[in-house]
């Protein structure tokens, strides 16, 4: 389980290549979380069509990652990306020339979704290169790409602020695009070992069973918690404690920090401990924190409780992918995509679920116990299907990975003889 095992095990290239691509990807993805403070001043939008501006790309995200799930086993995880990278020019494009009226920004706002998909390309290209015992930290890895969520908060509304235009971060966000293509491109490479491609009825024999479901609800509340709070936290800043766009997206980016770095650690974790543990832990934490933040305490306060709540819940997308590629092998790129979607649903709702509460209550204080109790919630779900994986997969997986371990230490001896 060490480092040099790790590095031997698979492809280094491919793996920091799905990391480029999926931080370049994310970074674009949440765009209008941080620019939507700015854009405001050109169009009247209340707290409802605030949250819908800053939640449509991620619902786009969702919906467009079944499809580069089926893509990326049909025909390979890497010019699954390319493709998607290529598209995600155009919403980049209309944003930075096009897009002159609100309902052409949710129009936007909904193709920039391509980019969120690129989880199901991204993950599946990194884990197929690497056995169970290495999939928690490969996909950790692959998955921390997340953290180009920071550079959008840190930069956008001071490159809006520089040139008096919000609509110019657009043009900005094509180079780092169009850099990634290429190093992708040149260094990523698809893994000999790829699964068949799938059909309609494996997706639907996929969906029949109920870990597929309960997976869904897990990274839901994980994923979607992050993506979601990473798109709103600057509207929140800027509405609940009345800072300027910079100043509230910088708090953004504390935040946004905590979940970015701390996945690649929450899968290393779940490699050690187990996934279920971290998660059952992860969960109580996190409910806890919401019912904690919905008494809107002051500023320093909030910031702390924000950042362990983003913390625990970017170590919850770690753990949750450490767990899913044990319990579908083979169909990972297509699980990937399901998985994936319904995290990204999760992220749409809670924008949602602030901004509405919020226009009908007056306070943000309703919306977080509500995500508190979901949180407690889902930490009673795994409790439930924790002792039905007991009896089943997990003894497997145990197994196989026992096997693995006696063969390379068998393999060692002789190389030392």
């Amino acid at each position: 389980m060490g480092i040099k095992g790790f590095l031997k095990s698979g492809h280094t290239p491919t793996l920091f290549s799905a990391f480029l691509y999926f931080d370049v990807s994310f970074m674009i993805w949440v765009l209008l979380g941080p620019l939507s403070v700015v854009i405001m001043n050109d169009f009247q939008m209340n707290e409802a069509q605030k949250a819908s501006l800053v939640s449509l790309p991620i619902l786009g995200g969702a919906i467009l990652r079944l499809i580069l799930g089926w893509l990326a086993d049909y025909i390979g995880p890497k010019k699954t990306a390319q493709l998607g990278m290529l598209v995600t020019v155009i919403p980049l494009v209309w944003g930075w020339l096009f897009a002159n009226h609100l309902s052409e920004l949710y129009i936007v706002a909904l193709l920039l979704g391509v980019s969120g998909a690129s989880f199901a390309a991204a993950l599946p290209l990194a884990s197929r290169w690497y056995p169970p015992q290495y999939q928690g930290l490969a996909m950790g890895i692959a998955g921390a790409g997340n953290s180009g969520t920071v550079f959008t908060t840190l930069f956008a509304n001071r490159i809006a602020q520089y040139y008096g235009d919000w609509s110019i971060v657009f043009g900005f966000a094509l180079i780092p695009l169009v850099i990634t293509f290429i190093v992708f491109t040149l260094f990523a490479k698809d893994s000999p070992n790829q699964p068949d491609p799938k059909t309609f009825i494996d997706y639907k024999n996929v969906l029949k069973q109920r870990d597929t479901w309960l997976f869904c609800v897990f990274y839901s509340v994980t994923f979607g918690g992050f993506v979601g709070m990473s798109s709103y936290l600057t509207i929140f800043f800027f509405t609940q404690y009345g800072l300027d766009p910079v100043r509230a997206a910088d708090f953004t980016t504390i935040c946004v920090i905590a979940g970015s770095f701390f996945r690649p650690i929450g899968g290393w974790l779940a490699d050690r401990f187990g996934g279920v543990r971290m998660l059952l832990c992860l969960y109580t934490i996190i409910g806890f924190m919401f019912a904690a933040i919905s008494f809107l305490p002051s500023l320093d306060k909030v910031i702390i409780l924000l950042f362990i709540v983003m913390m625990s819940l970017g170590m919850g997308n770690g753990s949750v992918f450490q767990l899913v590629p044990q319990r579908f092998k083979e169909e990972i790129g297509m699980i990937t995509g399901i998985v994936g979607a319904a995290g990204g649903i999760g992220g749409y709702f809670l924008p949602k679920v602030l901004g509405n509460l919020k226009l009908v209550t007056g306070s943000f204080s309703s919306g977080f116990l509500v995500l508190s109790t979901v949180s407690f919630l889902c930490m009673l779900l795994l409790v439930v299907a924790q002792k039905q994986w007991k009896k089943s997969w997990m003894i497997s997986e145990r197994r196989e990975q026992t096997l693995y371990n006696l063969n390379h230490m068998s393999k060692t001896r002789r190389f030392v003889e």
